[in-house]
């Protein structure tokens, strides 16, 4: 007569590996279940107000009623996997009722040396809200582009800033490409919803006495410094042309911004070839401290100064106010600078 041996248990060992692993996952899913929320609520056009708490009722439905927290689990990743799906069937587009300052897009022809460049902007400002719009075209040729400036700008928190770069020329004007979220009529900025899909990516390529003016004549409680950064002619060149690159392919096919993955910094940073990128460093993310790592890097001009007085020293602010719409601007917030020629 034979016995049937009973069942044997999972070791501790293995139990606790699968407590361990089932903890993991339900905090990922739980991870997932909360970035699902936030694209209902801010990405989908239906209902906006109901889905993303009809889509939670659902999970926690699934969490209370499945016997098995496994196949809850797998239930959850599934719902959470079709909200990514339709996610991802949003596009960015060009044709939207874009707010005045952004309503135009740059673009450039190139024809061997000669750069024109159309949509330049240039705004007359009175307040940061209330202004004049201009878009010009400038011509440009390359073979005269000396160098590469860096504006960092400051709005509140020490540890977030916004930069823009400023490419130098010896016969024209510099040209400043500043990386922003294109935002429509009516529509403001949120940090959360930054991390959804609700803001295309433009490049502004503009003067310096609109986009940097704007920010230490006009806008309140802002702080710009301004770098000399050690980049040849010929790199720079190189870097010019990678946002001339970028503007064309953004004229055909928008693209959208994103809070961490294709902001005002690594949007920069992605648009090098992949070899001659920066290693990453995580003031990329928390880019107010950008200009401290530029430092270490040995990347701008220091006038062999340490890094908290050269850092006293680069800001702009009271300058530009005392340039204010003058035609030498550029000029003026340049003098007694460390690193840079004075005449």
């Amino acid at each position: 007569m034979s016995h049937a041996l009973p069942p044997t248990k999972p070791s501790p060992l293995l139990r606790s590996f699968r407590l361990a692993l089932l903890t993991l996952l339900w905090i990922i899913a739980a991870g997932f279940t909360a970035w699902a929320f936030g694209a209902l609520r801010f990405d989908f056009p239906y209902f906006k107000s109901i889905s993303p708490w009809a889509f939670l009722v659902l999970i926690v439905g699934i969490v209370l009623l499945t016997r098995s927290l496994w196949k809850a689990l797998a239930l959850t990743a599934l719902a959470c996997s079709l909200v990514l799906a339709w996610w991802y069937t949003q596009k960015p587009r060009n044709d939207r009722p874009w707010q005045p300052d952004v309503a135009q897009l740059a673009w450039a022809e190139i024809n061997g040396d000669d750069i024109t460049l159309h949509n330049v902007r240039n705004c007359d400002y009175r307040s940061p809200t209330d202004f004049t719009p201009h878009w010009e075209t400038r011509k440009l040729r390359l073979s005269q582009l000396t160098g590469v400036d860096m504006f960092i700008n400051y709005w509140g928190s020490p540890w977030m800033a916004h930069p823009i770069v400023s490419f130098q020329f010896a016969d024209a004007p510099p040209i400043c490409f500043s990386i922003e979220t294109r935002k429509e009529v009516g529509e403001k900025y949120s940090a959360i919803g930054g991390l959804y899909r609700q803001y295309e990516l433009t490049y502004i390529a503009a003067d310096e006495r609109d986009v940097v003016r704007l920010r230490t004549n006009y806008r309140k409680g802002e702080e710009s410094y301004l770098y000399r950064t050690k980049m040849s002619p010929e790199r720079a060149r190189e870097r010019f042309m990678e946002y001339i690159t970028n503007l064309n392919r953004m004229r055909d096919q928008a693209r959208w911004y994103n809070a961490i993955t294709t902001n005002c910094t690594t949007a920069i940073r992605s648009q090098h070839p992949t070899s001659e990128r920066l290693p990453f460093d995580w003031r990329l993310l928390v880019n107010g401290k950008g200009d401290e790592m530029l430092y270490e890097r040995k990347m701008i001009a220091t006038d062999d100064l340490p890094f908290p007085e050269l850092r006293t020293r680069a800001l702009i602010n009271p300058a530009a106010q005392a340039a204010e719409k003058s035609p030498d601007f550029s000029q003026l917030i340049r003098q007694n600078r460390p690193g840079f020629p004075q005449n």
